[in-house]
């Protein structure tokens, strides 16, 4: 069936580009076996709107105008559907290369793929050529994993709120969040989504890999103003204690918790299999903590030693 509606939208296209004045309904149908093949007027109807649409999607502009014998017709001129030559310079073609390799992963993909195969076509060099044949060792990818990406991000080039079911990393189980989506943003191999809580009338950050279940989208308009900068990466920075102005001294298990490891100011190695580190104490440090479970006990401040200590009666008594 998808070759079949292929087949059609080329026919369609090629009598609307190669017609030097407007084609009506009743033409383009003796003209398409597919039209001709149409059970009534009605399905026959159906089937051009829907065809004239899509080819109007995919960039080919067909006018609407009365022809001499006073019908309305359709012609697509060949001046309004012919694009302007392409001109890139190499770092131009090697921002777009590089921009579609790092959607390879991607749903994307073929898009990107695509829009390149067009672009060489018009005379756009390959990557190897861009300098003298040389390859990069590195190249950047960004992994998508998660089936919330996809319709998180086509809600936020829309402006479309949505619904969908998130479960807090101290949370048992998921609760329904109702989010006005601003912008998506990886950061340390995980992406994110910042929006408008409108329950809890506030600005949010969601990790995808808590999202279960589907986006859904739902109708409206936005309740919140969109920030300029949606500056994702630092408010997630923040929630895991990047920005952090003071520190903390935990307990960590020998062996164990080493991202926190990483992260320390200072290390004093304990003879009682527990370590005793310092680490930078910033907002959001308590939900780190609470994922090591029982391999970090919080020693100092008390504020913050309370607050996890409640997160995990939290996810006990889930």
């Amino acid at each position: 069936m998808a070759i079949a509606k292929a087949e059609r939208l080329m026919n369609l296209a090629l009598c609307l580009l190669g017609t030097r004045r407007p084609l009506s309904k009743r033409e383009l149908r003796g003209s398409i076996e597919a039209y001709m093949e149409a059970g009534n007027d009605e399905s026959f109807n159906r089937m051009f709107e829907r065809d004239k649409d899509d080819l109007r999607e995919l960039g080919l502009v067909i006018e609407t105008v009365e022809n001499l014998e006073g019908e309305t017709g359709y012609l697509a001129r060949r001046d309004s559907n012919r694009l302007p030559p392409v001109s890139l310079d190499a770092e131009e073609a090697a921002a777009l290369g590089l921009a579609a390799k790092v959607w390879q992963q991607a749903r994307l993909a073929g898009a990107a793929s695509g829009a390149l195969q067009k672009l060489r076509a018009g005379g756009m060099p390959e990557a190897g050529d861009l300098y003298g044949g040389q390859h990069s060792a590195i190249e950047p990818r960004i992994p998508v994993h998660e089936a919330a990406f996809e319709p998180l991000m086509l809600a936020c080039r829309d402006r479309r709120p949505v619904v969908f079911d998130y479960r807090k990393s101290t949370a048992a189980r998921p609760e329904t969040r109702q989010v006005e989506p601003w912008a998506l943003e990886c950061w340390r191999g995980h992406w994110y989504l910042a929006g408008y809580d409108r329950e809890r009338g506030a600005e949010r950050v969601f990790r995808l890999s808590r999202i279960t279940g589907k986006v859904r989208s739902r109708a409206g308009k936005y309740t919140a103003e969109v920030p300029d900068v949606v500056t994702v990466r630092e408010t997630v920075a923040g929630w895991a204690g990047e920005s952090a102005d003071r520190s903390a001294l935990i307990r960590l298990r020998a062996g164990a918790g080493y991202p926190l490891r990483a992260k320390a100011t200072a290390v004093r190695e304990g003879t009682d299999g527990w370590d005793e580190l310092e680490i930078p104490y910033g907002h959001g440090l308590d939900a780190w903590l609470v994922e090591f479970g029982p391999d970090v006990v919080v020693v100092e401040p008390a504020d913050l030693r309370a607050d996890v200590v409640d997160r995990l009666r939290a996810v006990a008594g889930g």
